[in-house]
């Protein structure tokens, strides 16, 4: 048997993954009942799922800043931070596949990373 030890963080830490954890919250319902061709046809989406990202990407900013060994936990941190670098200064260059490759194949991995440590 395998024994996890308990992460401990700071309040500041914690209000990050809390805000992770809104944003994904946020993505999943501005896009539930859309598939690809949907979410193509609605910039309103578009721009709120990316704004969501960019939230995403931020929170692990300021959590690498405090606390880099936190993003061990975080499978996909350095993309995530790359991702939004990308949504936040290379707007030209967005491409709505690549959004939606990341809700539907990325976004529920970092989901359940992110719920388990916040139970901690």
């Amino acid at each position: 048997m395998t024994v996890h030890a308990k992460i401990f963080m700071k309040d500041e830490l914690r209000k990050c993954f809390y805000d992770i954890h809104q944003a994904i919250l946020e993505i999943e319902e501005f896009v539930s009942e859309l598939d690809y061709d949907g979410y193509a046809e609605d910039a309103k989406t578009q721009r709120a799922v990316e704004r969501d990202f960019e939230i995403v990407g931020e929170a692990l900013v300021r959590i690498r800043r405090d606390n880099e060994e936190l993003l061990n936990h975080i499978s996909e941190a350095p993309k995530i931070i790359g991702f939004r670098n990308i949504l936040a200064h290379g707007y030209d260059i967005v491409d709505d596949s690549v959004i939606w490759n990341a809700v539907v194949n990325h976004l529920p991995r970092l989901k359940i990373e992110v719920d388990k440590l916040l139970d901690q």
